[in-house]
């Protein structure tokens, strides 16, 4: 099978997994299950892919095992979210801004099945490597250790803030979240070297950058900071904006001292 044809059976799946989401949205009025099929639609490409790759099979398994299991721990605690709270805030912004249309919506939830597919060069790329076991094959490991242990961390202080309703109109400077405004962002991103050191011997490799790149103009410029610190000032104003002032935006470092 052509690794065209194989993105067109991804494209097929995501299409109809973020059309049954549409539906789920359309009838709950919570847009944020698009970011449960997200995770969960990446993961599961990458399962498939490594199932129907021409690749070594050691490089196929660790990837079905490591993309997978990233998917469903991300895709976890996003519909913990999703099913325990209200709307999120972004999507309630796009829900007034757009009167509520519902084919907006639908192209919205198109437009991430697309996504997905573009993530997936990684996986791609990796499902073609002939080269079995290897040093970068540990060094990929590794990588992908680091950034989902720090990611699930992240996310744990997040929530564990979150729920203490003495913190309400707070924002959290617990853990890694003193050292970085978004630590989930910062590990998430680094998750995708893994898949770049996975490649390595692969006749497609220089696909696997197709990753922490993008992934990181999305997450810099587009969809992931400027609108969650667009709604964190929304709802925390000044106190956002001090934590703006004193700490690192992405890549964790020692905060500076707040202005009074």
């Amino acid at each position: 099978m052509t690794a065209w044809l194989q993105l067109a059976c991804l494209w097929l799946l995501a299409a109809l997994i973020m059309s049954l989401g549409w539906l789920w949205q359309r009838k709950h009025g919570n847009a944020g299950i698009v970011d449960v099929l997200w995770a969960a639609g990446a993961g599961s490409g990458a399962v498939l892919l490594a199932l129907i790759g021409a690749g070594a099979a050691s490089s196929r398994l660790t990837l079905a095992i490591l993309g997978g299991l990233w998917g469903v721990r991300l895709a976890a605690h996003l519909w913990k979210r999703v099913r325990g709270e209200p709307e999120d805030g972004r999507y309630q912004h796009l829900r007034t801004h757009w009167h509520g249309s519902q084919s907006r919506f639908f192209l919205f939830f198109q437009f991430q099945a697309l996504l997905i597919v573009l993530f997936s060069l990684p996986f791609l790329a990796v499902a073609r490597n002939p080269r079995g076991f290897s040093p970068w094959l540990l060094v990929g490991i590794a990588i992908w250790l680091l950034s989902v242990i720090g990611e699930s961390i992240a996310d744990h202080q997040l929530a564990r803030f979150r729920a203490d309703p003495a913190h309400r109109g707070q924002t959290c400077r617990e853990g890694l979240w003193r050292y970085s405004r978004h630590p989930n962002y910062f590990f998430e991103w680094i998750h995708w070297f893994a898949y770049v050191g996975l490649a390595i011997g692969s006749p497609i490799a220089w696909l696997a950058w197709a990753g922490p790149l993008v992934m990181y103009v999305f997450l810099r410029w587009i969809s992931g900071i400027p609108y969650t610190e667009t709604q964190a000032l929304r709802s925390r104003g000044d106190d956002y904006r001090a934590y703006q002032r004193s700490t690192s935006m992405l890549i964790p470092w020692f905060p500076k001292r707040s202005d009074p």
